[in-house]
């Protein structure tokens, strides 16, 4: 476990003198109002009276399941006869309290660790240790289905933002003693927890060391969502092309983990990474295996050829109107040249104007409020579009173009690979302009030779195209029928490459 550094100072061990340690929490903690101290009394039957406190933050712990179990209502407890503090700590744990996990803590870091988590402190005067008692009460956003990642066949449920949670939707998925789950505690100030999830018996040592000396390395006040740990760990090499996978639907994990990947939970986000991920990997759904083969295999065409209308169809219209006209038939020449003769910018320019528009709408229908963000989107792109057609800005073609590139970004599965088409697209526009199909052309051969030069955790980001691997294309461009997909990717340099016996 990976635990950032604390003030030495709270690495002292607690005192034996219950007011000590009382006023010290309350020092150092800047008496909030949320921590809350409640003193007890326990009597013993040969007479002793053990005086005790109960530490707690209200509003993490879930106080009847404290009080149900160790206190009565006047704050007192009757016990066996015990002698000393230490043989009624070991009572109380052994005995009494039933609710949660019990643990020994025994040092302020330790005792502040367990109390900002949910745990309930119990000290006792004459003890040098102090119980952590699991009350956390989980308020949490129940398992839904994803929003971003929905499907017409398949599962339902997504991650939370509770990782214990999202830890056991995989662990119901995956019935095995292979399946390993690493903890890790990230951030000085926040304490994040994170976990690496992996099939050992599966997955490369490789990978596992890479990322473990990734994670460690990581000294940050706070992690807040699973992005502050992708940053971190993924290669550095400058592009807009996401090299770590994210979803929020247990199934992706599951099947990715059944592959060789790792799986990132973090604590706080309903998104998982996996890692290595590879360039074909964003074009794929988790409902390409729950329908027939041949369907999957024509809608992860059509989401490869939306991407390259989303990435080309701009440039393409600036390339052929500004610098080959002879390519177009005489007729559509003459609609477009007779559109363009009212239209005072040049046809980059012109495109430009419509991309940026485009752009602000989406973002503007993304942070309003839902019950108008859609409707606004859809009546703003309508009325602007045609008020501009109108006015004499922009020519229809235009909008047309416009409309198609938009609506093809839209057909991606990963939201980040379509925000990566979205940028390189002006990149492709201004060469467009410049220097016409040449200058497309010249473009697409830089972005293939900026993919092949990724990697992913060390490997290969174009997978099975780049070194080419003849039997990994049965999960690439098309997918084959489950009963034919024998091995697992040989990208990965996997511990065990079977999937499942051939039939």
């Amino acid at each position: 476990m990976n635990i950032m550094n604390e003030p030495e100072e709270n690495k002292q061990p607690l005192s034996s003198k219950l007011a000590f340690n009382l006023s010290r929490i309350q020092e150092e903690t800047g008496n909030s109002w949320d921590i809350k101290t409640r003193e007890i009394e326990i009597f013993a039957e040969s007479g002793v009276i053990f005086k005790g406190a109960i530490v707690y933050v209200e509003g993490l712990v879930n106080l009847h399941d404290m009080l149900h179990s160790l206190l009565s209502s006047d704050s007192s407890l009757r016990v066996p006869d015990v002698a000393h503090p230490e043989e009624l700590l070991a009572h109380l744990r052994k005995s009494i309290i039933a609710e949660g996990a019990i643990a020994s803590v025994d040092t302020f870091e330790s005792l502040y660790e367990a109390l900002f988590t949910g745990c309930s402190m119990m000290l006792l005067e004459g003890c040098a240790y102090a119980l952590s008692v699991g009350t956390k009460d989980q308020k949490a956003r129940p398992i839904e289905e994803p929003n971003v990642q929905s499907v017409v066949r398949g599962p339902r449920e997504g991650f939370t933002e509770v990782i214990s949670w999202n830890i056991a939707m995989v662990r119901r998925k995956i019935k095995s003693r292979h399946l390993r789950v690493e903890p890790y505690k990230i951030g000085k100030a926040t304490q994040t927890d994170i976990a690496l999830l992996y099939m050992d018996n599966i997955v490369t040592d490789g990978i596992l060391d890479k990322l473990r000396e990734r994670m460690s390395a990581i000294d940050v006040d706070g992690i807040l969502e699973s992005n502050y740990i992708e940053e971190y760990i993924q290669d550095k090499q400058p592009t807009p092309f996401p090299t770590v996978f994210n979803t929020e639907r247990p199934d992706v994990v599951t099947a990715g983990m059944l592959e060789g990947r790792v799986a990132i939970l973090v604590d706080g986000t309903p998104f998982a990474l996996l890692v290595p991920a590879l360039f074909t990997q964003f074009f794929q759904s988790s409902e390409d295996y729950y329908q027939r083969a041949d369907f999957a295999t024509l809608i992860r065409l059509l989401r490869f050829f939306s991407f390259f209308l989303a990435l080309l169809t701009p440039s393409v219209y600036i390339a052929v109107s500004t610098f080959h006209q002879e390519m177009l038939p005489t007729t559509l020449l003459y609609n477009l040249a007779s559109q363009r003769e009212a239209t005072p910018f040049p046809t980059f320019v012109e495109a430009l104007l419509m991309e940026i528009t485009f752009e602000i709408l989406r973002e503007a229908s993304v942070r309003m409020p839902k019950t108008v963000g859609q409707s606004i989107s859809i009546v703003g792109t309508l009325v602007i579009g045609q008020s501009a057609v109108e006015a004499g800005l922009v020519s229809a073609a235009m909008v047309i173009v416009v409309s198609i590139t938009a609506i093809s970004n839209f057909v991606l599965p990963a939201f980040n690979m379509g925000i990566a088409a979205r940028i390189v697209r002006f990149l492709l526009m201004l060469l467009a302009a410049t220097f016409g199909l040449y200058g497309i052309f010249i473009g697409m051969i830089l972005i293939v030779l900026h993919l092949c030069s990724l990697t992913s955790i060390g490997f290969p980001y174009m997978g099975s195209l780049a070194p080419f691997k003849l039997k990994d294309q049965k999960d690439t461009f098309m997918r084959a029928p489950i009963p034919r997909m024998i091995t697992r990717p040989k990208s990965f340099l996997l511990k065990n490459l079977v999937r499942q016996k051939k039939r």
